[in-house]
């Protein structure tokens, strides 16, 4: 079986095809600047003897419907064309409170993506474009849509709640979802393979670092808390999203410069974070302008690192203690000084980087622990293609996947959770290891 993801944002489109059987990749490609000028679209294609041959060219993509056409030409192109895909994964953002387990698409799905557009109002739509799009390409297709929610249906209540009167708003979800939920559990699991270690006997801790970034406390294999909350707003500060924020601030802008509900929401997802204290969301930016000696640059960046080292030391304790620290994401891929800074004053947890080993980590899961570190801390490239891949082939060819999870129909809405809730509770936390 041939799987092709598509991760359909509002200004790109990242996709890859793989093999199903051993998840062999056939290849990966990007389509950027949907709607701008000077649109680019790079492919890189992997032949069975595992080389790579890269192409990238100039594309004309006013809107998402001609970006998804030059993606298709170029698939078709490839050894392995479009004409041999068997299925589609979608990474879908928010399932709100009906869907958490990847499904398979149809039209009720569909409806409910639309619905919950109003928890994920700029992924949700540019989602569904490509849910779309597909069905117009190959209306018998089968299409799965796998949530960034899934990974964290793990949470308890003390995590997940809010301290609201939840009864006052029956028909309407207002808890912590959590997002980023294929990154977290891609890069926890290739953290415990590099490390020799069962997940299940490891308290972790992954922090996805980029224009968006989130933190997961990953207990035992599970995730416990995450930073993301109801919305992907909440938590670490963001390249142009503030994070953590008093509600009051929002009703106070309301109230006093009289900015209306639309003018708020806009604010905090496009001109808050990075942008909103130095005017830039791209980190390297950042770096530049901080090295130069600009002030808000400096500011932002000290920020940004403090926010993602206090949610460490929250999640150590929620944990009773830590044995891996995990970066991932384009910013925590990259960029050592941030890793550097994120560690910095973590000595009392166990945590101490190898200066040589952050500057220069490998293309793999890489330990950059110092010798004899009681805490791992590891670099791992996360791969949220192949994780949608892998939950696409367990619906629809299960003979063909090694299932190391629960199977996506468990846990399928966050009903049957509540009603879990709702039983006695007898069983005893597991000890930590």
């Amino acid at each position: 079986m041939r799987v092709l993801v598509l991760n359909s944002g509002s200004s790109s489109i990242k996709y890859a095809a793989f093999e199903t059987r051993g998840m062999r990749p056939l290849l990966r490609g990007e389509l950027e600047r949907i709607g701008e000028p000077g649109a680019t679209l790079t492919q890189t294609v992997t032949a069975a003897d595992g080389t790579a041959r890269p192409t990238s060219r100039r594309v004309s993509a006013p809107s998402h419907r001609e970006a998804f056409r030059d993606v298709v030409a170029a698939i078709a192109a490839a050894p392995d064309g479009a004409e041999r895909i068997d299925g589609v994964g979608h990474r879908v953002v928010h399932g709100g409170d009906r869907y958490v387990a990847p499904v398979v698409v149809d039209d009720a799905v569909v409806a409910a993506i639309g619905d919950a557009a109003a928890l994920a109002p700029m992924e949700n739509p540019a989602n569904l474009l490509g849910i779309r799009e597909v069905r117009e390409w190959r209306p018998g297709l089968p299409q799965v849509a796998v949530f960034d929610t899934w990974f964290h249906r793990t949470l308890p209540p003390r995590a997940y709640r809010y301290a609201l009167p939840h009864e006052a708003f029956p028909e309407h979800p207002v808890r912590r979802f959590g997002f980023h939920g294929t990154s977290h559990d891609y890069v926890s699991r290739a953290a415990a393979a590099a490390l020799g270690r069962p997940r299940s006997e490891l308290r972790m801790i992954t922090l996805h670092l980029g224009s968006g970034a989130s933190a997961c406390a990953v207990l035992h294999g599970e995730s416990v808390d995450t930073s993301m909350g109801m919305t992907p707003l909440e938590g670490l500060m963001m390249g142009s999203r503030p994070g953590d924020l008093d509600p009051g601030a929002v009703a106070y802008l309301s109230r006093v410069a009289g900015l209306a509900t639309g003018d708020v929401e806009r604010m905090l997802y496009e001109r808050a974070g990075l942008r909103g204290v130095c005017g830039h969301s791209d980190m390297r930016r950042v770096h530049e302008l901080a090295d130069a000696g600009d002030p808000d640059a400096g500011l932002a960046l000290d920020m940004y690192c403090y926010r993602a080292r206090k949610y460490v030391g929250a999640y150590s304790a929620a944990m009773d203690g830590l044995d891996a620290l995990v970066f991932t994401g384009g910013v925590g891929q990259r960029d050592p000084v941030v890793r550097e800074r994120v560690c910095e004053g973590l000595g009392f947890l166990g945590v101490t980087l190898d200066e040589a080993g952050n500057r220069a980590p490998g293309e793999d899961a890489t330990r950059i622990s110092a010798d004899g570190a009681p805490v791992a801390v590891l670099v791992v490239p996360t791969d949220e293609e192949l994780e949608i891949a892998r939950h696409t082939a367990m619906l629809l060819r299960p003979d063909e996947t090694t299932a190391e999870e629960p199977t996506p129909e468990e846990g399928r809405s966050w009903d049957r959770q509540r009603a879990r809730e709702r039983r006695p509770r007898g069983r005893r936390p597991r000890p930590v290891r």
